[in-house]
Order: structure tokens, then sequence, then C-alpha cells
């Protein structure tokens, strides 16, 4: 059974139009899976149907094989936690403390518990110095950990992001992945992240799905995507830097395999220099 599924999933807002069509989506556990797609995809509203933000027109989303549904709502946002793209969506209390707390009280949990996972979640994203600060005060990156912090202080199962990334400068862009790698494999947790910035997804996810014009058009692993030129340029989507600069050495005559994450890329280089030295 998976923790997260989507049967033939439709949604249509006002007026209409259609959002997603026909959405067939898997998460198994303790996995990272990457949502790729030009803005206007439907990458967005596809992730508020994983909480019951919004309601299918038709179709189905399951969480551990239930459907969604008002009686199980409750049970359903403690295990599947949403960060929106916007933190300034996301964070409203007076101080970062309070706001990460926010969550936890709602969820009933006593003054000493609600205490620990505060102390705790400030403390794996390296934010404790923040706790007494007020949110407008932050930048964009400190409000994207908090946003975060928010979240994983309900200890959902899932966790999913959209465009976490935007915004972001290029050490915090590090500083994210580096930590978002970490939570399938050191807590078991399920991140699914939304992202039209291909150049990480290596590092973050294990699958991929593509979207385009509300549908679901490619899906595989990071190596499988990214052969898929033909697709890629179809969802408006750019091959990756390490990608582009793998295939022009192949081109040049350089005997180098295909390789997506920084390190394999690294490794395979230092190791042609090694034999040619």
């Amino acid at each position: 059974m998976h923790i997260l599924e989507t049967r033939n999933l439709c949604y249509s807002y006002a007026g209409g139009i259609d959002a997603l069509k026909n959405v067939n989506f898997i998460a198994p556990r303790a996995t990272g899976i990457a949502v790729l797609g030009a803005n206007g995809a439907g990458k967005s509203t596809l992730f508020r149907h994983f909480n019951g933000i919004l309601t299918p027109t038709s179709g189905e989303v399951l969480i551990h094989g239930e459907l969604i549904t008002k009686k199980n709502i409750k049970e359903v946002r403690k295990t599947v936690g949403l960060v929106f793209q916007n933190p300034d969506d996301q964070i409203f209390s007076p101080t970062v403390e309070q706001d990460v707390a926010f969550g936890p009280v709602n969820l009933g949990l006593d003054e000493e518990t609600v205490a620990h996972r505060v102390e705790s979640v400030l403390s794996l994203l390296g934010i404790e110095d923040l706790a007494d600060r007020a949110p407008h005060r932050l930048s964009g990156g400190e409000k994207k950990k908090v946003a975060i912090a928010g979240i994983l202080a309900m200890e959902p199962q899932v966790l999913v992001l959209d465009e976490p990334t935007s915004g972001l400068d290029p050490q915090g862009v590090i500083e994210l992945v580096s930590f978002l790698k970490l939570l399938p494999v050191k807590y078991g947790m399920t991140v699914i992240t939304a992202t039209h910035q291909l150049d990480s997804v290596p590092e973050i996810a294990d699958y991929a799905y593509v979207m385009n014009g509300g549908q679901i058009v490619g899906q595989g692993t990071p190596d499988e995507i990214f052969i898929m030129d033909d697709l890629l340029k179809e969802s408006r989507l750019d091959v990756p830097l390490l990608r582009k600069l793998v295939r022009s050495l192949q081109e040049n005559g350089v005997e180098i395999s295909t390789g997506y994450s920084f390190t394999e890329v690294e490794e395979t280089i230092r190791r042609l220099i090694t034999e040619k030295a």
C-alpha cells in the first residue's frame, strides 16, 4: 500500500478551467519524488489535493489506501504536510517560536511535547537563533526555513514542498537541497518537491513526474527523464547543466559515462584525469 496515491484525478476551477486531467500519481514511503513542470503546469493544484485543501472534481486521492473525507481530514493533515511556495502565506505568528509551535498546539499536544518539538526542528534546520525574531523581519531564505520547521514540528510522514528553492540565493539552495536529501534516509519521510529548476533534482529525487497542461506527460528516474529531450522541450523545461556538460564532452570524444549529479560527474572527471596522468 502506498502512503499517497491519486487515481484519475481531475479538477476544474470556476468557469470550467481544467487544471488537472486524469492524474495518476504514486508516492511510496521514504522516497524523494520530484514533480517537474513549468509555471501553470498544474503542480500547485495537484499538491493542494494531497492534504485535502482542494476536493477533486472527479477521481480519487488516497492516504494509506483510504479516501480523503471530512471524517479523516484532520488525520490526513497530520500525515501530509504542505509547504507553500510563498512562506508569507504560511507564517503569521508574532515570533518564529510561536509560529513553529502553532501546528503542534493545534494537534492538542501538551506544553512539554510542543516545546520539545519546536526546539528539535529549529535545531535540525539550524535556526535556533531565530526563535525570538519576528517573521516579517526575516530574509526570504529564513522564512522558507521557518515555514518548513512549522510543518516538520507536526511530524508528518509526507513533506510536500511547492517550489522550495524559488527566491533563494545559491548558498540557500545548496543548504536546502542537502537538508531535503537527508529526510527520506535518516527519518523515513517521503519528500515530494515541485520545481521547474532541474539541476537539483538528481540530488533530492529517486523518481520524477513531468507535468504539462494539467497532465502527467512523463515519469521515471531522473536518469530516464533527462534523456527525454523532446519531452522536456515540449514541457518548457531546460536540460540540466550537468547533462549538457556531459553530452558536450561525449560529443567531443571524451569517454565519460552519463552522470546527473555533481558528485557523479566530479568523480568521473577526476578518474579520467588520474588515468591520463
